[in-house]
């Protein structure tokens, strides 16, 4: 009888590492397959966006990207900084891991590792002044002030830094604004004034990730942690100003598969009657005995998982199943083989027809999908060749063969 085995998950706490002195920021994502976008083999990013992806959703969805928020009221002010300063350092400054990095998420149960990359797309916040902007200038006009206070507007990004996002707020010590990082360069905007203090209310970062194909992973929980320093000449630079008390960033990866794999024997098909090509007639009313019996019994399978193939026998004949002749007790060989449909393939990427099960599963180790395959019709094959079909069949002997066949599919690959 055809049976798909259980996939059960159990849960477990996972403890990470946490650097001192860090921010540690959530990101997670998961992957469930659609049965209405089978081709759509990726993670949904389920992190919650936070600051500028949460105000700005049709700009970040443009340009794929998400946000977070850091350093929340934590950026003490610090200066001075001088008009004119011809060193970048010394004024106000960012620049960000905007590189593709590489880290590994671990599966909690099994240690099956997979490869996440992300890469920080973006930076802005709102900064703040020690003094208002009016002070600073002499310049009545509040937008005014800021303007001449860096001689541009900070939403006109320098160098290779790109602005993007409105005009939403600007203060009397603050002025908000957002780059896009498209080079691990300094993005820096030079002061026109002197500022006693200067510091940030916030930081908002944007990140774009490319997530491993969850068709390769099995089911379960990848857990996996991407660091970067927050610090002068660090990973996320603001220069020699500003510096945060928190001086690491720790993005936490969470990343849950949840696989499909499921197999519908249609009503009676666990009852297998093996006859010969065209049905008993022809030996009935002709004498010309069949050459072999057998029986194909379809299936519908839905998988996004790999899985293995196991066979389990009543009887057994060498490395199969065998039917008895409950009188007799003579055995004979039942070879039993399946066929599965277009979009699973085996670890060669071989299509699978008529792929013989063995007892040991030799051939049967691996089967992995392209894309999801929902609800696809495969086939089990079921077949007695000639050599024992003769005996089977003497004159005036009659005899029944029965015996219990346990087809496994099996997600714990």
């Amino acid at each position: 009888m055809p049976t798909a085995r259980a996939i059960v998950i159990g849960c477990c706490l996972a403890v990470l590492a946490m650097e001192a002195g860090a921010i540690v920021l959530p990101v997670t994502a998961t992957f469930n397959p659609e049965p209405g976008n089978p081709l759509k083999n990726e993670f949904k990013n389920t992190t919650p966006n936070v600051g500028f992806c949460n105000n700005n959703p049709a700009i970040c969805q443009a340009h794929n990207i998400f946000s977070l928020r850091s350093h929340v009221g934590n950026i003490p002010l610090n200066g001075p900084i001088e008009p004119d300063h011809a060193d970048v350092r010394k004024g106000a400054m960012i620049k960000t891991p905007a590189a593709w990095r590489s880290l590994q998420v671990r599966h909690r149960e099994t240690g099956e590792t997979a490869t996440v990359e992300v890469r920080i797309a973006g930076m802005g916040g709102v900064y703040t002044l020690s003094h208002s902007a009016q002070e600073l200038t002499g310049v009545s006009n509040l937008f005014q002030a800021h303007l001449r206070l860096w001689g541009s507007r900070w939403t006109t990004a320098p160098n290779s830094c790109v602005s993007i996002g409105k005009e939403v707020y600007y203060g009397f010590t603050g002025y908000e604004f957002f780059w896009l990082t498209p080079k691990e360069e300094v993005c820096a905007k030079q002061a026109k004034f002197q500022i006693p203090g200067f510091g940030f209310q916030y930081l908002d970062f944007t990140y774009e990730l490319r997530t491993p194909d969850p068709l390769k992973m099995s089911t379960g929980i990848y857990d996996g942690t991407q660091v970067y320093t927050i610090k002068p000449n660090g990973d996320f630079d603001l220069g020699d100003v500003v510096a945060p008390p928190d001086d690491v960033i720790q993005l936490d990866f969470t990343l849950t598969v949840q696989h499909a794999l499921r197999v519908d024997i249609p009503p009676g098909g666990n009852q297998i009657e093996l006859v010969p090509q065209g049905g008993w007639q022809a030996w009935l009313n002709q004498g010309r005995k069949p050459t072999r019996l057998f029986r194909d019994q379809t299936f519908n399978i839905s998988s996004s998982s790999r899985f293995k193939m196991q066979l389990e026998c009543q009887y057994v004949v060498g490395n199969t199943c065998a039917l008895r002749d409950a009188d007799s007790a003579d055995l004979v060989r039942l070879n039993t083989s399946v066929s599965l449909p277009s979009g699973l393939a085996d670890a060669g990427g071989r299509t699978v027809q008529r792929r013989p099960l063995f007892l040991d599963g030799s051939g049967t180790e691996l089967f992995q999908p392209s894309i999801y395959v929902d609800r696809k019709p495969g086939a089990l094959h079921f077949e007695i060749t000639k050599e024992y079909v003769e005996p089977m069949l003497r004159e005036g002997v009659g005899k029944t063969y029965t015996g219990n066949v346990t087809v496994i599919w099996d997600s714990e690959v």
